[in-house]
């Protein structure tokens, strides 16, 4: 691989970043009782929760709620990642990253 085709692979690679950076993932939980957003970069955003769907003699389901999202929110930002970053892996590959 040629040094021009080295550089251009590497732009490729910092522009999905800068994607994944702007992009947010919105995951609910417990019908809107519980909502988190991350990047595409898996940076927690927000997490918000919904008072009127929260039963306080229940917290453990809050709690349950707020750990399904947020395990979500990443499995889904990494399933955009790799799906982003497929057609360039054997391209990195031979860069040795």
């Amino acid at each position: 691989m040629s040094r021009f085709d080295q550089a251009k692979m590497l732009l490729q690679v910092k522009k999905i970043q800068k994607e994944l950076q702007k992009m947010i993932i919105t995951v609910e939980e417990g019908d809107g009782a519980v909502k988190v957003e991350i990047t595409g970069e898996q940076k927690l955003k927000r997490v918000h929760i919904d008072p009127e769907f929260v039963d306080l003699a229940d917290i453990g389901q809050l709690e349950r709620w707020i750990e399904d999202a947020v395990k979500e929110a990443i499995q889904e930002s990494q399933r955009i990642a790799a799906e982003k970053m497929q057609p360039m892996m054997g391209a990195l590959g031979n860069l040795g990253l």
